[in-house]
């Protein structure tokens, strides 16, 4: 695949204009505290340098993820990547994805010492310079991963929809991705498309959120899950101006990759208990911004949240009764996919 244009300018700005996180200018890196408690811990046992120049806008690495292959898109110097290596465990296994090569030169350098650190005999993680849009270049097949994840990346690619559409090529059915990025509420004018510096803010890149469940409906994707969502706000005024009076969302996302999902919560009377047995979460299990499993607590659920929790690897985590051979309408649900509140959730 031919640079673009785009791809040239953000491996500049990755590469050479962003020397440690302080460099941004906007609020979209979040703090460590943003993440579960459980992760901090693990991200100490992180190379200082890997964590200076890590970028991302959120915190997406899901439950239950022993023994799977994990792909994190647009790895950059491989925090991420060494956050899951630890959680896959020596079974499992962790694929870095990065077209910027300053970036993975970080990323490859402390591989050895990370194994040590995380008292592993053998490396559990792999590196490879590629573009999200041509995963099949570096040599990942068809239903091959289990997870993707992807932190604040999926925004600078200029084929969105190709990446989308390689990510559920590589996905295994029921597999999920699980993603932070930003997405804007509105269509952003060329102009502010094509700002070098908005565009490697993350921000010239947002995916305005109704487009986005358009390209998840094209995909065959009819439902998705907001996690999570904050405000971004500029850090200056002249990145203030520029942005108009376009406004940017730090969201993260879970997507299974599950075609039989409808386009609206449908109501069979199926109820879901949560067995508390994911490590980290003894107590509860968060599926997104509204759908709060406690432990051994019944709650009633829409088909879609029954597939999404039987037909996926976390379905021995879960126990489900009722079938669907009794429909009783609509579920009775939140905001419907692509819609941006605040905290505002994509289903029922």
């Amino acid at each position: 695949m031919r640079d673009t244009q785009t791809h040239r300018e953000v491996k500049a700005y990755y590469g050479e204009v962003l020397k440690t996180k302080a460099d941004l200018q906007t609020t979209a890196c979040c703090p460590t505290d943003a993440m579960p408690y459980y992760l901090r811990g693990k991200v100490a046992l992180i190379a200082d340098e890997i964590q200076d120049r890590f970028y991302g806008c959120g915190s997406p690495i899901p439950n239950a993820l022993e023994g799977c292959t994990v792909l994190d898109l647009g790895c950059g110097t491989g925090r991420d990547v060494y956050l899951a290596a630890q959680l896959v465990g020596e079974k499992g296994r962790v694929i870095g994805v990065d077209m910027t090569q300053a970036q993975l030169e970080v990323a490859r350098k402390y591989q050895d010492e990370q194994r040590d650190r995380f008292g592993h005999q053998v490396s559990n993680v792999e590196f490879h310079q590629g573009y999200m849009e041509t995963l099949d270049l570096i040599g990942l097949e068809d239903d091959s991963v289990d997870v993707v994840i992807s932190n604040c990346v999926i925004n600078l690619a200029p084929d969105k929809e190709r990446v989308f559409r390689e990510i559920f090529r590589v996905l295994k059915p029921g597999g999920e991705l699980y993603f932070a990025d930003v997405f804007a509420d509105r269509r952003l004018s060329p102009e502010m498309k094509s700002d070098p510096i908005l565009v490697g803010e993350c921000l010239g890149g947002a995916l305005y959120t109704e487009d986005f469940r358009r390209i998840m409906f094209n995909l065959g994707i009819a439902d998705y899950r907001v996690v999570t969502s904050s405000v971004i706000e500029p850090s200056n005024p002249e990145l203030e101006a520029r942005c108009g009076n376009a406004r940017f969302y730090s969201m993260t996302v879970r997507v299974f990759n599950l075609p039989s999902l409808e386009d609206r919560c449908e109501d069979y009377g199926q109820v879901a208990w949560y067995n508390g047995t994911m490590e980290h979460a003894p107590n509860r299990f968060v599926l997104d911004d509204h759908h709060i499993f406690l432990t051994g607590q019944p709650m009633l659920v829409c088909s879609n949240t029954a597939s999404m929790l039987a037909d996926t690897r976390l379905a021995e985590h879960f126990r489900i009764e009722g079938e669907l051979s009794t429909h009783y309408g609509l579920f009775d649900c939140g905001p419907t996919p692509g819609t941006v509140e605040e905290n505002a959730g994509a289903c029922c």
